[in-house]
């Protein structure tokens, strides 16, 4: 059960920090953000090279796949040790461990090796960039934290951008082990500043037990899931017996682990937090969004591609305005929030023009010029990136400040899971409109799609129809949230947290 208010609670207010020292922390956190963020995309389009230089094309997406198992299954865990022992400590463990990780990955001499390797990078990456949102969250007040939103939205289009490019420059013209060796500078540093600057940072840690059978469950469930969304309709038909075996598997996980946390004395996950209205609201209305959006930067440029005849780096550049729009979006987002009393209004009207125009794309989407999509694209992803501050801050200012880095990690934990299920539906719907079989790359669309006839712009349209009912769940989920006035200063946030 959750401790009270009064239970021992190790409390070390930190003196008022000025602009520079905020600025400084700040630094230090997005670094580690970037870290992880940028080895999320960096490793693509070095992926063929890396499979030929170690003599192992079959295994090569497990490079991608176990990150993103890791990455998102220790996200809640992070959360919750840092609510006992620090957001500092947590953070410079989890710098430590990427590093060491990204260090095997470079000296990996077989497939299995980089697999094993990529996992525990995940391991560390996993945490970083909920940490750095929590860590914002106390340093910053809630009326005044959704401005810092456009950091976090600058740091993933930076790494969207930026990573495939190093990635093929480096596996081109140096070698594929570069993309982790650089891990080891950008480390170190994010490693100092952090280790200085958040010494600064004030605590609110609780002293608790970590509740290791609940993080073994959370971990086994979230990753025969992921495994499930992965390989169904690509290593397995949906329908075969590992895929259904791999859902049935995850399904009593998650019930036992459902149940693990009714039961455990302090479980992983408090009750208080999904239980929370808001927090449940706020999580799933970014599950949606954010797993829509991501779903559309995986696909987009197939669609490029694969119907409108651009080349690998054209629809790279094609894919900016996506990229940038967030940005734009959550910097308005952000901004309003801090100005006004009804938040909510922004990112609603976001979300519908959101859907609207992607409406445009799935009428009349073949009919449209190219730079027509791009300026289409801008637009939906103003309209997103409108929500992403008002989900985050909200969720952070329903909780109160020793359940913040459990609020955050789940939050962003559940985006990681919706955005793999966006995904696998995305490929669903290509697969099986273009006749691809299970086994068929992405490389084959075109050719696999004239052979049968199939008119790839048609199955897109299917996609994109997907994308409106995803940003539709999104909106909904915004409505029922609760718009509950944000606190105006960080100790006086602190002081009404720990007083609810």
């Amino acid at each position: 059960m959750d401790q009270s208010p009064n239970d021992t609670l190790r409390e070390h207010p930190a003196p008022a920090l000025s602009h520079a020292e905020i600025r400084t922390i700040i630094l230090g956190v997005l670094l580690a953000m970037f870290l992880a963020a940028l080895d999320q995309t960096i490793i693509a389009t070095a992926l063929p090279t890396i499979g030929h230089d170690l003599g192992d094309l079959e295994h090569l997406p497990w490079i991608v796949t176990v990150y993103l198992l890791t990455s998102t299954a220790v996200t809640p865990l992070y959360g919750k040790f840092s609510d006992s022992y620090g957001r500092r400590v947590t953070m410079l463990i989890g710098i430590v461990i990427f590093i060491i990780g990204s260090i095997a990955c470079a000296l990996a001499p077989t497939m299995v090796v980089l697999i094993l390797a990529r996992a525990l990078q995940g391991i560390g990456g996993g945490g970083l960039i909920a940490l750095a949102q929590t860590i914002i969250a106390d340093i910053v007040s809630p009326r005044e934290r959704g401005r810092y939103q456009v950091y976090f939205a600058s740091v993933f289009m930076t790494s969207s951008l930026l990573g495939p490019v190093l990635g093929g420059f480096f596996a081109e013209h140096l070698h594929w082990s570069v993309i982790f060796w650089i891990n080891l500078p950008l480390g170190l540093v994010a490693f100092a500043v952090a280790f200085q600057s958040l010494k600064k940072l004030p605590r609110f840690e609780r002293p608790h037990k970590l509740d290791l059978l609940g993080a073994l469950l959370l971990v086994a469930a979230t990753v025969a899931l992921l495994l499930a969304l992965s390989w169904g309709g690509l290593r397995y038909p949906w329908a075969s017996l590992p895929i259904l075996g791999l859902f049935s598997a995850s399904l009593v996980l998650w019930g036992l682990f459902a149940l693990r946390m009714r039961l455990a004395p302090e479980p992983l996950i408090p009750p208080g937090v999904l239980h929370n209205p808001v927090v449940r609201m706020g999580v799933l209305a970014a599950c949606f969004g954010m797993g829509t959006y991501i779903g559309l930067t995986i696909y987009l440029p197939v669609y490029f591609e694969a119907v409108r005849g651009l080349s690998a780096s054209q629809s790279g550049l094609a894919l900016i305005p996506l990229m940038a729009g967030t940005v734009v979006g959550a910097t308005l987002s952000g901004r309003t929030m801090a100005k006004v009393k009804h938040y909510k209004r922004l990112p609603t009207a976001g979300l519908l023009v959101a859907m609207a125009t992607t409406g445009i794309l799935a009428a009349y989407g073949p009919s449209l010029s190219i730079v027509t999509v791009e300026i289409i694209l801008a637009i939906v992803s103003i309209g997103l990136g409108t929500v992403l501050p008002v989900t985050m801050v909200t969720t952070q200012n329903a909780v109160t400040p020793h359940q913040m880095g459990t609020a955050t990690g789940s939050a962003n934990f559940f985006r990681s899971l919706g955005g793999a299920f966006i995904v696998a539906i995305f490929g669903a719907i290509v697969l099986s409109g273009s006749g691809l079989s299970g086994a068929a790359s992405f490389e084959s669309l075109s050719a696999v799609a004239a052979r049968s006839g199939v008119d790839l712009a048609d199955v897109f349209r299917y996609v994109f129809i997907a994308a409106i009912v995803g940003f539709g769940l999104s909106l909904a989920f915004l409505l029922a949230l609760e718009e509950r006035p944000l606190r105006g200063s960080a100790v006086k946030a602190a002081e009404a947290a720990v007083a609810d």
